[in-house]
Protein backbone atom coordinates (compact mmCIF):
# COMPACT_ATOMS: atom_id res chain seq x y z
CA UNK A 1 0.00 0.00 0.00
CA UNK A 2 2.82 2.19 -1.30
CA UNK A 3 1.61 5.91 -0.24
CA UNK A 4 -0.72 5.13 2.65
CA UNK A 5 1.86 3.51 5.28
CA UNK A 6 4.88 5.84 5.95
CA UNK A 7 8.40 5.22 3.99
CA UNK A 8 9.84 4.61 7.88
CA UNK A 9 8.19 1.50 8.27
CA UNK A 10 9.09 0.32 4.66
CA UNK A 11 11.58 -2.91 5.58
CA UNK A 12 12.57 -3.29 2.11
CA UNK A 13 15.98 -4.99 2.66
CA UNK A 14 17.69 -2.96 -0.38
CA UNK A 15 16.62 0.87 0.40
CA UNK A 16 19.85 1.91 1.89
CA UNK A 17 17.53 5.56 2.29
CA UNK A 18 14.38 4.00 4.21
CA UNK A 19 16.88 1.78 6.43
CA UNK A 20 18.76 5.16 7.52
CA UNK A 21 15.44 6.88 8.49
CA UNK A 22 14.76 3.71 10.91
CA UNK A 23 17.83 3.79 12.39
CA UNK A 24 17.57 7.46 13.03
CA UNK A 25 13.62 7.20 14.57
CA UNK A 26 14.93 4.29 16.42
CA UNK A 27 17.78 6.72 17.89
CA UNK A 28 15.17 9.22 18.60
CA UNK A 29 12.93 7.23 20.26
CA UNK A 30 15.41 5.78 22.38
CA UNK A 31 16.78 9.41 23.35
CA UNK A 32 13.50 10.60 24.04
CA UNK A 33 13.06 7.14 26.81
CA UNK A 34 15.85 7.91 28.38
CA UNK A 35 15.12 12.27 28.91
CA UNK A 36 11.84 10.95 29.94
CA UNK A 37 13.25 8.68 32.47
CA UNK A 38 15.97 10.98 33.78
CA UNK A 39 13.05 13.77 34.25
CA UNK A 40 10.62 11.58 36.47
CA UNK A 41 13.70 9.93 38.46
CA UNK A 42 14.75 13.93 38.89
CA UNK A 43 10.85 14.89 39.60
CA UNK A 44 10.39 12.12 42.11
CA UNK A 45 13.72 13.15 44.31
CA UNK A 46 12.82 16.17 44.30
CA UNK A 47 9.25 15.44 45.75
CA UNK A 48 10.93 13.78 48.26
CA UNK A 49 13.60 16.34 49.69
CA UNK A 50 11.88 19.53 48.34
CA UNK A 51 10.60 22.07 51.55
CA UNK A 52 7.20 23.40 50.95
CA UNK A 53 5.65 19.97 49.66
CA UNK A 54 3.02 17.99 51.85
CA UNK A 55 4.40 14.59 53.19
CA UNK A 56 4.44 11.76 50.88
CA UNK A 57 2.18 9.16 52.13
CA UNK A 58 3.01 5.64 50.74
CA UNK A 59 0.33 3.27 51.63
CA UNK A 60 0.51 0.25 48.97
CA UNK A 61 -2.11 -2.06 50.56
CA UNK A 62 -4.68 1.43 50.39
CA UNK A 63 -7.55 1.82 47.86
CA UNK A 64 -7.74 5.32 47.81
CA UNK A 65 -6.94 7.22 44.93
CA UNK A 66 -7.10 10.68 46.27
CA UNK A 67 -6.63 11.95 50.16
CA UNK A 68 -9.86 11.90 52.43
CA UNK A 69 -11.47 14.57 52.73
CA UNK A 70 -12.89 15.76 55.78
CA UNK A 71 -16.91 17.01 55.39
CA UNK A 72 -17.75 17.27 59.16
CA UNK A 73 -14.42 18.00 60.83
CA UNK A 74 -15.56 19.72 63.83
CA UNK A 75 -19.13 17.74 64.75
CA UNK A 76 -18.37 16.37 67.89
CA UNK A 77 -17.61 17.96 71.32
CA UNK A 78 -14.16 18.09 72.25
CA UNK A 79 -12.41 18.64 75.17
CA UNK A 80 -10.43 22.04 76.32
CA UNK A 81 -7.30 20.43 75.81
CA UNK A 82 -8.16 17.98 73.21
CA UNK A 83 -5.16 16.60 70.72
CA UNK A 84 -8.00 17.07 67.67
CA UNK A 85 -7.23 20.61 66.65
CA UNK A 86 -7.83 22.07 63.52
CA UNK A 87 -4.12 22.19 62.75
CA UNK A 88 -4.13 18.08 63.65
CA UNK A 89 -7.22 17.99 61.13
CA UNK A 90 -5.64 19.59 58.31
CA UNK A 91 -2.56 16.83 58.28
CA UNK A 92 -2.31 15.11 55.23
CA UNK A 93 -1.55 11.59 57.13
CA UNK A 94 -4.44 12.18 60.06
CA UNK A 95 -6.61 12.59 57.00
CA UNK A 96 -5.04 9.54 55.15
CA UNK A 97 -5.50 7.34 58.96
CA UNK A 98 -8.64 8.33 58.76
CA UNK A 99 -9.89 7.29 55.71
CA UNK A 100 -8.11 3.96 56.38
CA UNK A 101 -9.82 4.14 60.12
CA UNK A 102 -13.58 4.83 58.92
CA UNK A 103 -13.34 2.31 55.67
CA UNK A 104 -15.27 -0.89 56.24
CA UNK A 105 -11.93 -2.70 57.29
CA UNK A 106 -10.84 -0.33 59.69
CA UNK A 107 -14.31 0.25 61.25
CA UNK A 108 -14.33 -3.84 61.60
CA UNK A 109 -10.75 -3.74 63.03
CA UNK A 110 -11.48 -0.58 65.56
CA UNK A 111 -14.74 -2.57 66.73
CA UNK A 112 -12.64 -5.93 67.51
CA UNK A 113 -10.32 -3.80 69.04
CA UNK A 114 -12.26 -1.72 71.41
CA UNK A 115 -14.31 -4.91 72.59
CA UNK A 116 -10.92 -6.37 73.45
CA UNK A 117 -10.49 -3.67 75.29
CA UNK A 118 -13.80 -3.12 77.25
CA UNK A 119 -12.75 -4.90 80.42
CA UNK A 120 -9.67 -2.23 80.92
CA UNK A 121 -11.31 0.80 79.13
CA UNK A 122 -13.56 1.91 82.38
CA UNK A 123 -10.30 1.98 84.42
CA UNK A 124 -8.14 3.81 82.04
CA UNK A 125 -11.23 6.55 81.66
CA UNK A 126 -11.03 6.89 85.53
CA UNK A 127 -7.59 7.35 85.82
CA UNK A 128 -6.51 9.97 82.69
CA UNK A 129 -10.13 12.18 84.24
CA UNK A 130 -9.00 11.75 87.60
CA UNK A 131 -5.61 13.07 86.32
CA UNK A 132 -7.36 16.33 84.21
CA UNK A 133 -5.45 14.67 80.97
CA UNK A 134 -6.37 14.86 77.14
CA UNK A 135 -9.08 11.88 77.44
CA UNK A 136 -7.56 10.67 73.82
CA UNK A 137 -4.93 9.06 75.51
CA UNK A 138 -7.40 6.66 76.52
CA UNK A 139 -7.28 5.07 73.53
CA UNK A 140 -3.34 5.39 73.25
CA UNK A 141 -3.40 1.38 73.64
CA UNK A 142 -5.60 0.97 70.23
CA UNK A 143 -2.01 2.18 68.80
CA UNK A 144 0.62 0.68 71.13
CA UNK A 145 -1.30 -2.67 71.57
CA UNK A 146 -4.30 -2.97 70.34
CA UNK A 147 -5.69 -3.93 73.36
CA UNK A 148 -3.81 -7.04 73.48
CA UNK A 149 -2.72 -7.17 76.96
CA UNK A 150 0.51 -9.97 76.39
CA UNK A 151 1.35 -8.50 73.11
CA UNK A 152 5.54 -8.44 72.68
CA UNK A 153 6.76 -6.15 70.17
CA UNK A 154 10.08 -7.37 68.06
CA UNK A 155 11.64 -4.96 70.50
CA UNK A 156 10.66 -6.63 73.64
CA UNK A 157 8.31 -3.93 74.74
CA UNK A 158 5.22 -5.85 76.41
CA UNK A 159 1.82 -4.91 77.12
CA UNK A 160 -0.87 -2.58 76.77
CA UNK A 161 1.28 0.83 76.89
CA UNK A 162 3.87 -1.41 75.53
CA UNK A 163 6.73 -0.99 78.36
CA UNK A 164 10.35 -1.97 77.38
CA UNK A 165 12.07 -3.30 80.61
CA UNK A 166 15.18 -0.69 81.22
CA UNK A 167 11.89 2.10 81.45
CA UNK A 168 9.80 0.26 84.35
CA UNK A 169 11.68 1.25 86.94
CA UNK A 170 10.07 4.62 87.97
CA UNK A 171 6.77 3.36 87.74
CA UNK A 172 6.58 0.52 90.57
CA UNK A 173 6.33 -2.53 87.88
CA UNK A 174 8.67 -5.65 88.74
CA UNK A 175 9.22 -9.29 86.41
CA UNK A 176 10.29 -12.32 87.94
CA UNK A 177 9.95 -15.46 86.98
CA UNK A 178 6.17 -15.54 87.99
CA UNK A 179 5.32 -12.14 87.37
CA UNK A 180 5.73 -9.44 84.61
CA UNK A 181 3.63 -6.26 85.93
CA UNK A 182 3.91 -4.69 81.97
CA UNK A 183 0.56 -6.50 81.16
CA UNK A 184 -0.88 -5.79 85.24
CA UNK A 185 -3.40 -3.16 83.25
CA UNK A 186 -3.74 -1.12 86.14
CA UNK A 187 0.03 -0.92 87.15
CA UNK A 188 1.16 -0.52 83.53
CA UNK A 189 -1.90 2.55 83.17
CA UNK A 190 -0.48 4.54 86.24
CA UNK A 191 3.18 4.30 85.12
CA UNK A 192 2.13 5.12 81.62
CA UNK A 193 -0.05 8.13 82.53
CA UNK A 194 2.67 8.95 84.69
CA UNK A 195 5.39 9.10 82.50
CA UNK A 196 3.05 10.83 79.79
CA UNK A 197 2.43 13.75 82.36
CA UNK A 198 6.10 14.17 83.30
CA UNK A 199 7.49 14.49 79.64
CA UNK A 200 4.39 17.00 79.26
CA UNK A 201 5.85 18.80 81.79
CA UNK A 202 9.38 18.49 80.26
CA UNK A 203 8.15 19.25 76.78
CA UNK A 204 4.49 21.42 77.22
CA UNK A 205 3.34 20.13 73.96
CA UNK A 206 1.33 16.57 73.79
CA UNK A 207 2.51 16.19 70.30
CA UNK A 208 5.98 15.91 71.20
CA UNK A 209 5.25 13.94 74.69
CA UNK A 210 3.67 11.65 72.05
CA UNK A 211 6.37 11.93 70.06
CA UNK A 212 8.74 11.15 72.78
CA UNK A 213 6.92 8.56 74.35
CA UNK A 214 7.38 6.76 71.02
CA UNK A 215 10.95 7.12 70.31
CA UNK A 216 12.23 8.03 73.95
CA UNK A 217 12.83 11.67 74.97
CA UNK A 218 16.35 12.09 74.96
CA UNK A 219 16.14 11.34 71.19
CA UNK A 220 13.84 13.80 70.36
CA UNK A 221 15.80 16.58 72.60
CA UNK A 222 18.65 15.27 70.69
CA UNK A 223 16.50 16.05 66.86
CA UNK A 224 14.80 18.94 68.42
CA UNK A 225 18.33 20.77 69.52
CA UNK A 226 19.74 19.85 65.90
CA UNK A 227 16.19 20.82 63.90
CA UNK A 228 16.09 24.07 65.47
CA UNK A 229 11.92 23.68 66.20
CA UNK A 230 9.90 21.97 68.65
CA UNK A 231 7.03 22.00 66.16
CA UNK A 232 5.96 18.09 65.79
CA UNK A 233 4.79 18.92 62.14
CA UNK A 234 7.42 20.71 60.94
CA UNK A 235 9.24 17.71 62.41
CA UNK A 236 7.55 14.89 60.66
CA UNK A 237 7.43 17.11 57.44
CA UNK A 238 10.94 17.46 57.05
CA UNK A 239 11.46 13.83 58.23
CA UNK A 240 13.64 14.66 61.53
CA UNK A 241 11.81 11.93 63.30
CA UNK A 242 11.99 8.56 62.33
CA UNK A 243 9.45 7.13 60.19
CA UNK A 244 7.23 4.96 62.70
CA UNK A 245 7.33 8.63 65.00
CA UNK A 246 6.04 10.46 62.15
CA UNK A 247 2.94 8.06 62.11
CA UNK A 248 2.15 7.17 65.80
CA UNK A 249 0.32 10.83 66.01
CA UNK A 250 -1.67 10.87 63.20
CA UNK A 251 -2.94 7.52 64.15
CA UNK A 252 -3.81 8.33 67.40
CA UNK A 253 -5.13 11.19 66.35
CA UNK A 254 -7.12 9.19 63.73
CA UNK A 255 -8.59 6.71 65.58
CA UNK A 256 -10.03 8.85 68.41
CA UNK A 257 -11.90 11.04 65.59
CA UNK A 258 -13.54 7.99 64.10
CA UNK A 259 -13.66 5.93 67.72
CA UNK A 260 -15.22 9.72 69.15
CA UNK A 261 -17.94 9.93 66.33
CA UNK A 262 -19.55 6.08 66.74
CA UNK A 263 -23.16 6.91 65.25
CA UNK A 264 -21.12 8.42 62.40
CA UNK A 265 -18.66 5.87 61.72
CA UNK A 266 -20.93 2.89 62.86
CA UNK A 267 -18.61 2.15 65.79
CA UNK A 268 -19.80 -0.19 68.78
CA UNK A 269 -20.32 1.74 71.90
CA UNK A 270 -22.50 -0.27 73.90
CA UNK A 271 -19.86 -2.69 75.85
CA UNK A 272 -21.20 -2.77 79.06
CA UNK A 273 -19.14 -0.99 82.13
CA UNK A 274 -17.20 -3.84 83.83
CA UNK A 275 -16.81 -3.73 87.03
CA UNK A 276 -13.79 -5.71 88.60
CA UNK A 277 -12.79 -6.42 92.99
CA UNK A 278 -9.47 -7.09 93.85
CA UNK A 279 -8.86 -9.66 96.86
CA UNK A 280 -5.26 -10.41 99.11
CA UNK A 281 -4.38 -13.94 98.42
CA UNK A 282 -3.06 -15.54 101.47
CA UNK A 283 -1.66 -18.47 99.31
CA UNK A 284 -0.70 -19.26 95.70
CA UNK A 285 -3.74 -20.15 93.07
CA UNK A 286 -3.81 -21.21 89.91
CA UNK A 287 -6.28 -19.16 87.65
CA UNK A 288 -7.77 -22.45 86.15
CA UNK A 289 -8.36 -23.64 88.90
CA UNK A 290 -10.20 -20.22 90.58
CA UNK A 291 -12.01 -19.66 87.32
CA UNK A 292 -13.08 -23.70 87.43
CA UNK A 293 -14.34 -23.27 90.49
CA UNK A 294 -16.03 -19.96 90.26
CA UNK A 295 -18.03 -20.92 86.86
CA UNK A 296 -16.29 -17.95 85.27
CA UNK A 297 -14.46 -17.78 82.14
CA UNK A 298 -10.96 -18.92 82.03
CA UNK A 299 -9.75 -16.28 79.52
CA UNK A 300 -11.20 -13.73 81.11
CA UNK A 301 -9.67 -14.51 84.61
CA UNK A 302 -6.57 -14.78 82.72
CA UNK A 303 -7.13 -11.20 80.99
CA UNK A 304 -7.87 -9.69 84.39
CA UNK A 305 -4.88 -10.95 86.00
CA UNK A 306 -2.55 -10.86 82.80
CA UNK A 307 0.74 -10.47 84.69
CA UNK A 308 0.63 -14.33 85.72
CA UNK A 309 3.10 -15.28 83.60
CA UNK A 310 2.02 -19.12 84.18
CA UNK A 311 -1.91 -18.56 85.36
CA UNK A 312 -0.33 -19.17 89.06
CA UNK A 313 0.22 -16.59 91.43
CA UNK A 314 3.63 -15.83 93.21
CA UNK A 315 3.93 -17.18 96.54
CA UNK A 316 3.38 -14.66 99.65
CA UNK A 317 0.77 -12.90 100.65
CA UNK A 318 1.41 -9.88 98.20
CA UNK A 319 -0.82 -10.24 95.13
CA UNK A 320 -4.43 -8.97 94.32
CA UNK A 321 -6.48 -11.82 92.21
CA UNK A 322 -8.42 -9.35 90.50
CA UNK A 323 -12.29 -10.85 89.67
CA UNK A 324 -15.47 -9.69 88.25
CA UNK A 325 -17.40 -7.85 90.91
CA UNK A 326 -20.35 -10.39 89.91
CA UNK A 327 -18.36 -13.55 91.12
CA UNK A 328 -16.71 -11.42 94.15
CA UNK A 329 -18.20 -13.89 96.92
CA UNK A 330 -18.14 -17.12 94.54
CA UNK A 331 -13.95 -16.09 94.54
CA UNK A 332 -13.93 -15.69 98.68
CA UNK A 333 -15.45 -18.56 99.35
CA UNK A 334 -13.50 -21.04 97.12
CA UNK A 335 -10.57 -18.93 98.66
CA UNK A 336 -11.52 -19.85 102.23
CA UNK A 337 -12.10 -23.31 101.73
CA UNK A 338 -8.70 -24.97 103.07
CA UNK A 339 -10.08 -28.45 101.98
CA UNK A 340 -9.44 -27.11 98.21
CA UNK A 341 -6.10 -27.18 96.74
CA UNK A 342 -5.57 -24.35 94.60
CA UNK A 343 -2.46 -25.04 93.22
CA UNK A 344 -1.63 -28.29 90.78
CA UNK A 345 1.54 -29.73 92.36
CA UNK A 346 4.18 -33.04 90.67
CA UNK A 347 5.90 -34.49 93.27
CA UNK A 348 8.81 -36.06 91.79
CA UNK A 349 10.49 -38.55 92.59
CA UNK A 350 14.66 -38.10 92.45
CA UNK A 351 16.78 -40.55 89.90
CA UNK A 352 20.12 -41.82 89.15
CA UNK A 353 21.40 -39.02 86.68
CA UNK A 354 18.57 -36.17 87.70
CA UNK A 355 19.74 -32.42 88.15
CA UNK A 356 17.32 -29.55 88.84
CA UNK A 357 18.37 -28.28 85.33
CA UNK A 358 17.12 -31.75 83.50
CA UNK A 359 13.58 -31.44 85.91
CA UNK A 360 13.53 -27.60 85.37
CA UNK A 361 13.62 -27.97 81.72
CA UNK A 362 10.99 -31.46 81.47
CA UNK A 363 8.16 -29.43 84.01
CA UNK A 364 9.11 -26.39 81.73
CA UNK A 365 9.77 -24.09 84.89
CA UNK A 366 12.52 -22.27 85.97
CA UNK A 367 14.84 -23.39 88.02
CA UNK A 368 14.05 -20.54 90.43
CA UNK A 369 11.00 -21.61 90.72
CA UNK A 370 12.38 -25.58 91.54
CA UNK A 371 14.21 -23.37 94.60
CA UNK A 372 11.30 -21.43 96.07
CA UNK A 373 9.45 -24.43 96.55
CA UNK A 374 12.35 -26.73 98.10
CA UNK A 375 14.04 -24.31 100.02
CA UNK A 376 18.11 -25.13 100.41
CA UNK A 377 17.67 -27.66 97.50
CA UNK A 378 20.89 -28.14 95.28
CA UNK A 379 21.83 -30.26 91.96
CA UNK A 380 25.26 -31.76 93.75
CA UNK A 381 23.10 -33.34 97.07
CA UNK A 382 19.92 -35.09 95.20
CA UNK A 383 19.37 -38.12 96.74
CA UNK A 384 17.63 -40.90 95.21
CA UNK A 385 14.35 -41.56 96.28
CA UNK A 386 13.78 -37.53 97.69
CA UNK A 387 11.00 -36.15 96.38
CA UNK A 388 11.22 -32.08 94.78
CA UNK A 389 7.79 -30.31 94.86
CA UNK A 390 7.55 -28.55 90.94
CA UNK A 391 4.24 -26.73 90.41
CA UNK A 392 2.29 -27.54 87.28
CA UNK A 393 2.23 -24.63 85.10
Amino acid sequence: MPGIIPTFFNHEPNDHTNNKKISNYKFVVFVWFVVKFLLLFMGSTAWAVEEGRPLRIVAPETTLAVPYSLTQPYSFTRAPNSLITEQALKQPLVQYYIAQYSNPHGIATLNAILARGSIYLPFIREEVARRGLPPELVYLPIIESGFQITVRSRSGAMGLWQFMMNSIGPYDMRVTDYIDERRDFIKSTKGALQKLEDEYQRLGCWELTLAAYNMGINGLNRTIQSAGTRDYWELSRRREIRQETIHFVPRLIASVYVVSQPRRFGINDWHEHFEWAAIPLQRQISIDIIAEEIGLNRDLLRSLNAELIHGISPQGSNYLLKVPLSHLEQTKNVLEREDLPLLRINYHVVRQGDTLWAMSRHYGVSLSMIEQYNPGISSRYLRIGEIVIVPIL
